[in-house]
């Protein structure tokens, strides 16, 4: 087992602890968690992330980085040539180790952090950071099946997490705005959809909550809803809790809401009438 610092100790802490609240800290898939799932640098003081191997077999994963842009429906699609900003998000971010090996339930920490050049436009700056399992080598194996090549070949499916990094540079602001707020419907269970839009220098990222007047709680509610820089507006379509069983008619507010540890920002409301 690595020695980890006191710090990744309490991210892990923070890791296992988002079981127990609204929105998680970690992302897995395959044998790999990852935590946190999103980082913003300032420029300044640099972050961690903490990789852990869930698996019974030891498992080596390489990180590398991306470049992503979010449609309007909000699905993320890679980018086949970077522009000069991507180029220069690129160069600004450090992080290391570039690939680590760990054993079963072993963590290790990913340092990150971002030094801009001088001269760097303020702004808001960002890659993705992917992390990747690298299968272990098998040999090619001969055969003696009548009608084969001799040889047989074994596909292993190749998993990976990618997490957003946001480089601020600067004082920047936002705006946002709900609007088109109507029933609709999926796969035969109702939801609620709307649009949401954005100005200013910055992306948000948030919560959408659906509020029925003499319900205390949502009726329906989106985690890690955001809107990238890219975009000025975005659809968003939210399943109805299965525990409302009233009626979905009527009036409603909707909030866009940017949470943090310390509490939260309302970043838009409206009140609007489903029918």
């Amino acid at each position: 087992m690595k020695l980890i610092s006191k710090s990744v100790a309490a991210a892990l802490l923070i890791a296992g602890s988002a079981l127990l609240v609204s929105q998680p800290a970690q992302a897995g898939v395959g044998d790999l968690l990852v935590a946190p799932t999103r980082i913003i640098l300032d420029g300044g003081r640099g972050a961690e992330i903490i990789l852990n191997n869930i698996g019974d077999e030891p498992a080596t994963y390489r990180i590398s980085t991306e470049f992503r842009r979010m449609k309007e429906d909000g699905s993320l699609e890679d980018v086949a040539t970077p522009d000069d900003k991507d180029k220069e998000t690129a160069d600004m971010i450090i992080y290391a180790p570039r690939r680590v090996t760990l054993a079963p339930r072993e963590p290790q920490s990913i340092r990150i952090a971002a030094r801009p050049p001088q001269g760097l436009p303020d702004g808001e700056y960002r890659v993705h950071l992917l992390f990747r399992a690298i299968p272990p080598a098998t040999p090619v194996s001969k055969t003696d099946a009548p009608g084969s090549s001799g040889l047989s070949f074994k596909l292993t499916p190749v998993y990976g997490i990618t997490i957003p990094v946001i480089v601020r540079l600067g004082n920047l602001d936002v705006q946002s705005a709900i609007s088109n707020v109507h029933l609709d419907k999926q796969d035969g269970k109702p939801e609620i959809a709307l649009d949401l839009s954005r100005s200013g220098n910055r992306s948000t990222y948030g919560e959408v909550r659906v509020y029925k007047a003499g319900v205390k709680e949502p009726i329906a509610v989106q985690r890690g809803v955001a809107i990238y820089t890219e975009l000025s507006h975005r659809s968003v379509e939210i399943p109805v809790a299965d525990a409302y069983q009233g009626d979905l008619s009527g009036p409603v507010t909707v909030e866009y809401v940017e949470t943090f540890i310390d509490g939260t920002k309302t970043l838009a409301q409206t009140q609007a009438v489903l029918r």
